[in-house]
């Protein structure tokens, strides 16, 4: 079993951007959720997986991934994840020795740029750019499973 442990965070600048090594366009789609469990399929550029996450708000989660055909992915999101998708450009910036991902969503998400960094453990010390702002770990919010459902554009529209 693999487990998760990464941590979110805002953005306080924009200055990230003069880092980036790599980005990939990505869409994703949930099949499915229960208390225990998200599952999702992605598309990323020519790649497609099949994803199924625990459920446990913080730091650390099971995961488990398998790859898709494209095709497969294709009709899981047409046809099974068609009003509870997340459209994202995701990012790729080395910083301290890490890999941050950073998501700039799009969609009913737009406006919503998060930074992702996976740890060995939940104890792990990294460098903090200066451009990292406010964590969001245990913010359920954030989850892309939650923004699926409830877009961030939606948070300012009650």
């Amino acid at each position: 079993m693999g487990i998760e442990i990464e941590r979110k965070f805002l953005l306080s600048t924009e200055d990230w951007r003069e880092e980036v090594s790599e980005s990939q366009s990505m869409v994703q789609g949930y099949l499915a959720d229960s208390v225990h469990c998200s599952i999702r399929v992605r598309l990323a550029g020519d790649k497609a997986r099949l994803n199924l996450k625990g459920m446990t708000v913080g730091a650390s989660r099971s995961e488990f991934e398998y790859p898709l055909s494209i095709e497969d992915g294709r009709y899981m999101l047409e046809h099974y994840c068609a009003d509870r998708q997340v459209e994202k450009v995701r990012h790729l910036v080395d910083f301290g020795g890490k890999r941050w991902e950073i998501d700039e969503f799009g969609g009913h998400n737009r406006g919503l740029i998060v930074a992702e960094i996976e740890l060995d453990s939940e104890q792990e010390d990294f460098l903090r750019p200066p451009w990292l702002g406010e964590e969001v770990t245990g913010e359920p919010r954030y989850y892309n499973l939650m923004l699926a459902d409830e877009p961030y554009q939606s948070w300012f529209h009650d």
